[in-house]
């Protein structure tokens, strides 16, 4: 069996799509028979605090699906404070250099990019051992930092961070990009580096779930994932219109946002808007089954981020109403999944939950089924990793 080893930020029982995409990774390699062990921090995202069975240790090894994962420490935080942040990466990112460098690693190793200064301390201590490096790039980083504000241009960090990108691409064996425009922008500074593309598609389904709900019912919007400022949800309820549609709009999750949305839900309960916490994937899934349309926002347009909700809804066969501009709107428009407003205009946004409104909930449901065949076809992860596996790329 052909050992492997995952590093990653994040791992479940994490939320969020990074967790996921690692995860599901993880078991497929597994069920490739390959020997997986994930090296990641103890668990604390996203609310950036030890969860309960982590508190107090330093580092654990834990047996999950068959999957070996080792958890090492670090000191949380999601905090806006620069510093604490900083803190936290930092932590991190010392505890798993000491351990790549003193402890017995696979010859091929799986690095997820973002966070960088992670992915640039794995690649670094690995390319020094000579080990077999693939990056896995999920998000432009620090492109995506630049385009959501959250690092100045031309700051000694954007040149700092401009350096662990261009190091990480060069010492990479090979990189998988998750988007065609991720690939487009690491062969636009090293034109013969081996990329493939990788969707974040899920496990998908063997068989549509019952997606249905009452004709008398407004048709029910909803939006589940991470309440954080790349996408916009607090803003996104101040400026949604629906008090004269059959809609409702309905949000799952957590995060920094989460304390605004319930005050504005609370304050103006005319909006139809309802705000229900966060949930186990299962229970959401399980909620899910009455309602009839994911939204899928961001709050602008970041270059070669494709959200991993357009797959993971379309295999549970529910249409989209996208509102993230890049290449998600091309996947959408190709794979006929629903509907696309273009990204940061509300005024496009309202008149496509008109259009949503207008068509009613039986169109709708007949839309679900169409769906989820799209997705079958199209968003398999099975077929991509034996692809990949083929190629030799592992």
């Amino acid at each position: 069996m052909n050992d492997i080893l995952i590093v990653s930020n994040y791992y479940p029982p994490e939320k969020g799509a990074a967790a996921n995409r690692i995860e599901q990774l993880a078991l497929k390699l597994h069920q490739n028979k390959y020997k997986v062990t994930v090296l990641c921090p103890l668990g604390n995202y996203p609310k950036g605090e030890l969860f309960p069975e982590y508190k107090g240790k330093f580092s654990i090894t834990e047996k999950l699906q068959n999957i070996t994962v080792k958890r090492l420490w670090i000191y949380p935080s999601v905090s806006k404070n620069i510093f604490k942040r900083t803190l936290s990466v930092l932590s991190f990112a010392s505890v798993l250099f000491f351990c790549l460098l003193t402890k017995k690693t696979p010859n091929k190793v799986v690095v997820q990019s973002p966070p960088l200064l992670l992915s640039f301390v794995s690649v670094l201590v690995l390319s020094l051992m000579g080990k077999k490096i693939i990056l896995n790039v999920s998000d432009l980083w620090p492109l995506a930092a630049i385009e959501l504000k959250a690092l100045k241009k031309d700051s000694f960090s954007h040149h700092i961070s401009l350096f662990f990108e261009q190091f990480i691409y060069s010492r990479a064996s090979l990189i998988f990009g998750q988007s065609n425009e991720i690939i487009t922008h690491i062969h636009s500074i090293f034109p013969e580096k081996e990329c493939h593309l990788y969707r974040n598609f899920p496990d998908h389904q063997t068989a549509a779930i019952d997606l249905k709900s009452s004709e008398n019912e407004p048709i029910k919007v909803f939006y589940a994932g991470l309440l954080g400022v790349a996408q916009g949800v607090f803003e996104l309820c101040q400026k949604v219109e629906l008090e004269n549609l059959n809609i409702e709009l309905h949000i799952f999750g957590d995060g920094a946002e989460k304390s605004q949305i319930e005050e504005l839900i609370y304050n103006n309960p005319q909006n139809k808007i309802f705000f229900h916490g966060m949930l186990e994937r299962k229970a959401l899934h399980e909620k899910l089954h009455s309602f009839d349309i994911a939204i899928i926002p961001l709050r602008t347009r970041i270059y070669g981020s494709v959200p991993s909700k357009i797959f993971e809804y379309g295999a549970l066969g529910f249409p989209v109403l996208y509102f993230g501009g890049g290449e998600g709107e091309t996947i959408v428009r190709e794979f006929n999944l629903g509907w696309v407003a273009t990204v940061g205009n509300f005024e496009s946004l309202n008149a496509s939950l008109i259009e949503i409104s207008k068509t009613g909930k039986e169109s709708i449901q007949t839309m679900k089924k169409r769906v989820f065949d799209s997705a079958t076809d199209n968003f398999n992860l099975d077929f991509q990793i034996k692809n990949l596996i083929n190629k030799g790329v592992f």
